[in-house]
């Protein structure tokens, strides 16, 4: 996962009290916020006048499970007044990109009844490091998370993945796991030192390694589980980060090409699903700049940048690789795994704040979907970094540029895009004054907030907005001209201490987010599989074992780690065997 862990800095709970009131619209329409096509809005006595149900419809939904002219967009208004300036409606938000796209009207109280299309694909995920353990174990190399995690006051309570879950050992066991739920598909991370102890293919291959993942992805197909791999899920190897500063040198796009080739050779056969990497901006962002995970630096305003667009540049090498040595004889896909929150303007008659809505969508998912389905950064990620690296007497920007080459050697150079998403903030401008070193989170000029009604099954950064989703699905298929979407994290952890094997916050939570996807594919969005986070409660990096985001209970106090199935598990299959949800009877 990761979204959460470099943690949103400027995030304050508005207290909506007294603006608008939360609750939901008891079966009626709302008509204080219906939108006039021309206008935006419709004056009070038009909507006073506008029919507050659909004929025959008793979920809130058109029966078709579009959306209609005049939905509902949120909470009832009590206050015609306050509604002239809190009502948050999702208008258009000046984007420069893609002015013809249609915000989702829909009522995020209502819940659609229906079912995925055929051959949709379900599934579940976890990661190396937070899985298998065995850290030194076999021939493995040492990651960034082993020596960062070794070091005191890193991770919360000190503690380290070096046996995780034990799911080195318990392969077949956690295999049966997956059976039971009955899912199509799982989604794993290799190991780059478990494969090549240096990250270098020239000094050394670990065979134990490279036959672990052999045989886990035999008992997968075994059992009829199709493997969707990540090539890279945060643990870089730690003597590429010692020898070469890791991701901040350009070496690494050869180093990680070598990698990523020998495992399309050693599982290219079997494998026909390949991300790239898993949540990059984690990655950068929390790896160089603010150093809350590993390998822990904090490089001001350039770090993460340049990071990040070495990361872009391996992502596209790796593809043109398996496009023309691989792809005619494996006939597999690779693609890449964006994890985004989503970004509601506060006040939808601002400008000011629609465009601070945009910025904090475009500074997240735009950063790397942006180059590799339009051929460049954002527009408004290279004006902002640009301005502010001028106020700070840069001769050039903070941001590094693409040649006209390169932005056309990685435009479209991903036959899938994976959508991580778990959280919604409300989003308002917010300038910040001249810093000396500006960074990340300084250069976007706005500030995060969150509603204090909205659910938090866990930690306090991820609250349950369910409609968020839908309108991060929506934007991506006009942004980026309706790419075809596997969903590859979505989920909600609960606290260590928590409610054990009773999560009901997380069936709630996969209840409305797995029903708004199917609000999304009705819209027209080209999503074709979903996979919950996560198969097992595990290592939540800098957070350590604090937060529990597994559909199994695992028992890290028994030096066994038995494994046992919390009340979601039962709510997942009956999803998955429904495919959705066809009536209320069904699924509930």
């Amino acid at each position: 996962m990761g979204y959460e862990k470099g943690g949103p800095k400027m995030i304050t709970k508005i207290d909506f009290k007294g603006f608008f009131d939360t609750t939901r619209c008891k079966g009626k329409r709302c008509k204080a916020t219906r939108r006039n096509k021309d206008t935006g809005f419709l004056s009070m006595e038009t909507l006073q006048k506008l029919p507050t149900e659909f004929p025959g419809d008793k979920t809130g939904v058109p029966p078709s499970g579009r959306p209609a002219e005049g939905e509902l967009q949120r909470p009832c208004r009590l206050s015609m007044d306050t509604l002239k300036v809190w009502a948050v409606l999702l208008l258009p938000m000046g984007l420069s990109v893609a002015k013809e796209f249609q915000w989702t009207r829909n009522n995020p109280g209502s819940f659609y009844y229906g079912t995925f299309p055929a051959g949709f694909l379900w599934g579940v995920g976890s990661s190396a490091y937070q899985t298998e353990g065995a850290w030194d174990k076999d021939g493995k190399g040492p990651s960034i998370w082993d020596a960062f995690t070794h070091k005191p006051g890193q991770v919360l309570g000190n503690e380290t993945g070096d046996s995780a879950c034990d799911g080195y050992y318990r392969v077949k066991e956690d295999i049966q796991l997956l059976k039971e739920l009955r899912v199509n598909h799982y989604l794993l991370s290799l190991s780059w030192p478990r494969i090549m102890p240096t990250g270098i293919k020239a000094e050394q291959l670990n065979e134990k390694g490279i036959q672990f993942y052999n045989d886990t992805i035999n008992s997968l197909l075994e059992s009829n589980i199709t493997p969707i791999v990540s090539l890279y899920h945060w643990d870089l190897p730690q003597v590429l980060q010692e020898k070469y500063g890791g991701w901040q040198n350009i070496s690494m796009i050869n180093y990680f090409n070598d990698y990523a080739n020998l495992c399309f050779e050693k599982f290219g056969d079997r494998v026909k699903h390949w991300i790239t990497f898993s949540n990059p901006w984690a990655v950068a962002e929390n790896g160089y700049e603010t150093g809350e995970h590993a390998p822990g630096l904090k490089l001001g305003g350039c770090g993460a940048y340049k990071a990040a667009h070495h990361i872009i540049k391996s992502h596209a090498k790796v593809w043109h690789s398996y496009n023309t040595t691989w792809r005619r004889e494996q006939q597999g896909m690779v693609g890449i795994s964006l994890t985004s929150g989503w970004g509601e303007p506060v006040d939808p008659h601002s400008q000011s704040d629609r465009d601070a809505a945009e910025r904090y969508i475009q500074f997240h998912l735009g950063w790397f979907a942006n180059p590799i389905y339009r051929g460049d950064y954002p527009e408004v990620m290279k004006n902002y970094v640009g301005r502010k690296s001028a106020q700070q007497g840069l001769g050039t920007s903070r941001l590094p540029t693409f040649s006209v080459q390169e932005k056309t050697y990685i435009k479209g150079t991903s036959d899938f895009l994976g959508i991580g998403h778990f959280t919604t903030r409300y989003v308002l401008q917010k300038n910040f004054p001249f810093l000396q070193v500006s960074g990340y989170h300084t250069d976007r000029d706005l500030a995060e907030l969150v509603d204090p009604n909205w659910p938090a099954p866990g930690p306090k950064w991820l609250y349950s907005v369910p409609w968020g989703f839908r309108r991060l699905l929506n934007f991506i298929k006009t942004q980026y001209g309706n790419p075809l979407i596997y969903v590859t994290e979505n989920g909600v952890s609960e606290p260590a201490q928590g409610t054990g094997l009773c999560d009901e916050g997380r069936i709630l939570y996969l209840r409305g987010y797995i029903n708004e996807i199917l609000k999304a594919l009705n819209d027209g969005v080209n999503v074709k599989g979903y996979t919950a986070w996560s198969l097992l409660d595990k290592f939540e990096w800098n957070k350590g074992f604090s937060e529990k985001f597994g559909l199994y209970h695992v028992d890290f106090k028994n030096k066994n780690k038995p494994r046992y199935p919390k009340a979601s598990v039962d709510y997942y299959k009956k999803i998955i065997s429904a495919n959705g949800f066809p009536n209320p009877r069904e699924v509930m």
